[in-house]
């Protein structure tokens, strides 16, 4: 059959294999590129950056980045969880399942060890699992990016299902929402928190599923002398704080930022320490349907791609690995960059006044018909269909996909 994207309110809801693979292969690219322009040394070239690495929620975005700068800049093994939908010969997979097919075969054909488990990364069995599995490699995780993002999650101890839910709290939130795929500007509303909503996101969305992780890792003596742990947070501008930092999410964020500071405690005592990574606002799957977020971003891009700052989620991860984590001798861990309340901070050039202060010009004047001069909307659309594998360089779009299963 010949794929094309089926879109819904700002959402895709297929992807294309070949396309999926792709990307995930240019950002292999990337990463091999820095390696050299950086003159990194991977751990075979008798590199001191990470050796063991866990990637929790390894198949999209900032995690599967992160995977990626792990394993072709440091040249480190990888273990990865995720929960995919697996590809049926006439019935496609998630993105996240091409995706992870198509690092586990470069990473094995670069001679490196990796397991990419499919499963639910809060439950206590899949725990168990990397557990054991770390154990029958021989080896301790001397890294753990913690990158899970899902609407629910069952409490591994009283079996309650829990939901989160985007919403502001206090009050309604409202504003201009843009339409990637048209550029057509629509008010939307969102209703506020109500009943148990903010505890429940809270308990989806924040650190508390993290320090199980690393109790249970520590508990289980497959943590190396200074394993150091990331989760991934945003914070974002000022304009998005009522739907966003102050809302549902935001409080789920915030509790884990508070208990990254319980679990860098817990790894002091075997050298190691706990961060939240704030990172730059991208096109997501989530950041789509949020109100404002979206035109928010179309003029953001415009900005920084115009100052040369504009990042892609390989582009930062590559970073903060290179320019907050691994500084020091021979790509050893070193001392990382945190601010007061010790985050690290890779959203220092979006949030740079002076381009905060640039956006705040341009977001009244976006107009439907001058979309296209203010925003990076063929930006923003391109992020969008990227995400499902779609928009690739080199992928033909019109070829038929006789095996849904396959990558190449």
């Amino acid at each position: 059959m010949v794929i094309k994207p089926m879109i819904r309110s700002n959402i895709c809801i297929n992807a294309h294999p070949v396309g999926c693979a792709k990307d995930t292969a240019r950002q292999i690219a990337y990463v091999k590129a820095q390696k050299q322009k950086r003159g990194t040394k991977s751990v075979a070239e008798g590199g001191d950056g990470p050796k063991t690495v866990l990637v929790l929620g390894c198949s999209t975005g900032y995690g599967l980045a992160s995977r990626i700068s792990a394993a072709f800049e440091y040249g480190a093994d990888t273990i990865g969880v995720s929960f995919e939908h697996e590809a049926q010969e006439k019935k496609g997979g998630t993105p996240g399942w091409y995706n992870n097919a198509e690092f586990d075969r470069e990473a094995k054909d670069a001679g490196l060890k990796t397991l990419t488990i499919n499963g639910d990364a809060f439950s206590d069995e899949i725990r168990q699992q990397v557990i054991a599995e770390v154990k029958n490699w021989g080896r301790t995780f001397d890294l753990i990016i913690y990158s899970l993002a899902s609407p629910v999650r069952t409490d591994p101890d009283t079996k309650v299902q829990y939901k989160s839910v985007l919403k502001p709290v206090g009050s309604e939130y409202s504003g201009p929402s843009l339409d990637m795929m048209t550029g057509k500007i629509t008010f939307t509303s969102a209703s506020p928190a109500e009943g148990d909503d903010i505890p429940n996101t809270v308990k989806v969305m924040g650190g508390e599923d993290w320090e199980r992780w690393i109790k249970q890792l520590s508990e289980a003596g497959v943590l190396s002398q200074g394993c150091r742990t990331v989760a991934y947070s945003y914070i974002g501008p000022k304009l998005s704080h009522a739907i966003y930092r102050d809302g549902t999410i935001g409080a789920a964020k915030k509790d884990l930022e508070a208990r990254a500071h319980n679990i860098d405690a817990a790894l002091k005592k075997i050298g190691g320490a706990a961060y939240v990574s704030v990172n730059k606002g991208l096109i997501t799957r989530s950041s789509s349907v949020i109100p404002i977020i979206t035109l928010y971003l179309g003029v953001l891009f415009k900005v920084m791609k115009a100052r040369g700052t504009h990042e892609g989620c390989i582009e930062q991860m590559e970073r903060l690995f290179a320019e907050r984590l691994f500084t020091g001798p021979n790509s050893a861990a070193g001392t990382v960059p945190v601010d007061a309340e010790n985050r690290i901070r890779v959203d220092d050039w979006e949030l740079d006044p002076a381009v905060q202060a640039e956006v705040d010009a341009i977001m009244p004047t976006v107009t439907e018909s001058n979309v296209n001069e203010t925003t990076d909307l063929a930006g923003i659309r391109h992020d969008f269909l990227n995400i499902n594998g779609f928009d690739v360089d080199g992928v033909d779009y019109e070829k038929d996909i006789a095996d849904m299963r396959l990558i190449d």
